[in-house]
């Protein structure tokens, strides 16, 4: 059993030292004056999104914590991502994957699971995928990771190439290199808990502001200050906002919070598409328009520096979907406002 789980630790450390670091870019946005925001590119990770990161952090959490053998199911309740990311772990160690996800998940991210040999357990909404996940796993033998509970502290949020350090390791030589915000969305909470306590460990005066879409309850429970908020619908943005404030999610290590409309999301995501010539995924235009609205307000404060985001996955997945204008016009009706506002910004004058 030990030797098992050291080879298995072994192919994952492996993994990790094949893969270089994700790149930093800064946006050519004419309408920033004194201000630079940069996205952090966690679409080009093996499996395509920054949920990679959360997949080989849950295996080896799990592998030295004793929770699988050789022979263990695994199961996750995921809408897509990290589902891809830990089918592609359980494929390199030979072990049967389980992803139990709401039907309306993107057919591209199924086609993946499946293509890492991963199984797909449907359920009709997002609040039934952790009693789902739970009931699979007591049937199969299997361990459920729960990503929603482990992923806040499944990551060394110290340093070790985590995400925070990477970014703040990047940004050195650039000419704001501590960033005046950091701004990130939750889907379960674990990388802004990473974000938030590595600004802290490091002494930075970095603000953490994190951007949350429609049909979540992590913006009311933080304004709240209320763990138990519950709600039985589902976010539209795929990847970000739960039904319910998840363990993961550290309230404490946040300095600020904004609500940010599905439209102006999915505006935003078609709007960096154009601007970069590069499809990202929606969960990227919630963080956009929150740095932006950043960069807005310190631009009326005569404030000058950087802000920081992510561009958490690609929108090749979203074809049939987010970059579908049918789909968009029936799913979130006009966002011609939100595309009217964000094209000031391709003007100097903005």
């Amino acid at each position: 059993m030990r030797r098992w789980i050291s080879e298995a630790i072994t192919k994952i450390e492996a993994d990790f030292q094949r893969s270089a670091d994700t790149h930093l870019f800064k946006l050519p946005i004419p309408g920033l004056r004194d201000i630079d925001i940069y996205l952090k590119d966690e679409s080009t990770h093996p499996t395509g999104s920054l949920k990679h990161r959360l997949a080989r952090s849950l295996f080896l959490y799990a592998l030295c914590n004793g929770k699988l053998t050789q022979h263990t199911p695994v199961i996750e309740a995921s809408s897509g991502s990290t589902a891809v990311s830990e089918a592609y772990f359980a494929q390199i160690l030979g072990l049967p994957f389980f992803a139990v996800m709401p039907r309306s998940t993107a057919q591209s991210k199924i086609d993946k699971i499946t293509f890492y040999g991963g199984k797909c357990h449907f359920v009709d909404s997002a609040p039934q995928m952790h009693a789902a996940a739970v009931a699979l796993a007591s049937e199969t033998g299997g361990y459920f990771f729960d990503q929603f509970t482990f992923a806040e502290r499944a990551t060394d949020w110290r340093g070790n190439n985590n995400i925070a350090d990477s970014i703040f390791a990047q940004m050195q030589h650039e000419p704001h290199p501590i960033p005046h915000t950091v701004v990130m969305s939750a889907g379960t909470g674990g990388t802004s808990a990473t974000l938030g306590r590595y600004i802290r460990y490091k002494r930075f005066e970095t603000q953490l502001l994190v951007v949350d879409p429609e049909n979540s309850v992590f913006y009311e429970s933080f304004v709240k200050n209320d763990p138990d908020l519950t709600q039985n619908w589902s976010s539209r943005i795929e990847g970000i906002g739960r039904p319910k404030v998840e363990k993961s999610f550290q309230r404490d290590v946040i300095d600020d919070m904004m609500k940010v409309p599905d439209a102006a999301s999915v505006a935003t995501m078609l709007w960096l598409d154009k601007l970069i010539g590069r499809k990202p995924g929606a969960s990227t235009g919630t963080n956009l328009w929150g740095a932006l609205s950043v960069a807005k307000s310190m631009m009326e404060k005569g404030q000058t520096g950087s802000i920081v985001s992510l561009m958490c996955d690609s929108g090749d997945r979203y074809l049939d979907t987010y970059y579908n204008p049918d789909w968009v016009q029936k799913t979130f009706g006009d966002i011609g406002d939100y595309s009217d506002a964000l094209n000031l910004w391709l003007t100097e004058s903005a």
